[in-house]
């Protein structure tokens, strides 16, 4: 057995050197978030050999970890993210209007009467979310139309979306600059979902082929020496990509952060180890799981592994 060790705060001088100590420190989660850090950085040095996946669900972009997101894409430490349509819905609308804070408990019906959404604790103005995304999907769409597009897959949409937006700022930009894969399964399911669907309303020749993605991500699976998935929350985010991992016996490295419980029987907080039964997880994967929040925890591994040097 390891003994546990004491943290000593004076010999962190990075937070790659807080996530080292957490391994040691047996203190609850604590230490998986230790080696959340030591799984990802392991799928980092197998770079060249190893294709990562990356789950998450909408929420998280509306708050300040879209930044986090935003330089993992950049530094192209994921291959394929699949997330919900609300993420681009957040994408976009953040890249030209602001969202604020404010507090969990608060007058949701004078909030209402103020014409502000409340997102948790974030507030977003109605012109901030829905009508400026219906300005700027419009325009995007009638400029597929005329270039002639009228056919394409989920990560297509997200690869001329982010080209569309142009944008520093925004995740789908530095996703169509580094070539990662965007893949939304629930498209519909959303204020850009929304939009295109108007769209093909008056556009009856305009398609979305879900099957390509299906066939981009089999091939992503297929041809992987190793896989690794890095899932944040739940949904059908996180089980499409455990999904197909599992037609090569699972995934080799795994790390998931989340808030739910696994008492409901919910895929958003089963153990990564449920998954190992299903195949969706390898026998003899690295793996963990943190309950926690994302907000909290996700900026500190990020930030280690960027004091690592990648």
């Amino acid at each position: 057995m390891d003994v546990v060790k004491d943290i000593d705060l004076n010999k962190v001088k990075t937070f790659r050197d807080l996530m080292c100590q957490l391994i040691d420190s047996g203190g609850f989660m604590g230490r998986y978030v230790g080696l959340a850090y030591r799984i990802w950085k392991e799928m980092l040095e197998k770079r060249g050999e190893t294709t990562i996946f990356m789950s998450f669900p909408a929420d998280i972009i509306a708050t300040g970890l879209r930044g986090v997101i935003r330089e993992i894409v950049k530094r192209r430490w994921v291959d394929v993210i699949i997330t919900t349509c609300g993420t681009l819905d957040h994408d976009l609308a953040r890249t030209y209007k602001d969202y604020y804070v404010g507090e969990f408990r608060m007058d949701d019906v004078r909030l209402k009467d103020s014409e502000v959404h409340r997102l948790g604790n974030v507030l977003i103005p109605f012109e901030n979310y829905g009508g400026i995304i219906q300005e700027k999907m419009r325009a995007f769409l009638n400029n597929l139309k005329e270039r002639g597009v009228k056919e394409l897959s989920t990560y297509e949409l997200c690869y001329e979306l982010g080209r569309f937006i142009d944008s520093d700022s925004s995740i789908l930009t530095w996703a169509a600059r580094n070539d990662i894969k965007i893949v939304i399964p629930g498209i519909y399911d959303g204020a850009v979902g929304y939009q295109i669907w108007v769209f093909q309303q008056f556009n009856r020749d305009f398609k979305l082929d879900l099957f390509k993605d299906e066939k981009l991500l089999s091939d992503y699976v297929y041809d992987a020496k190793y896989t690794g998935g890095i899932i944040i929350g739940g949904g059908i985010s996180k089980h499409h990509l455990i999904w197909w991992n599992q037609f090569r016996e699972g995934l080799d490295y795994a790390l998931q952060i989340t808030t739910a419980l696994e008492y409901d029987g919910s895929l958003s907080g089963a153990r990564l180890s449920e998954a190992v039964t299903w195949n969706k997880v390898g026998k003899y994967a690295n793996h963990v799981s943190i309950w926690g929040d994302v907000t909290t925890i996700l900026p500190f591994v990020v930030r280690a592994l960027m004091d690592a040097g990648y």
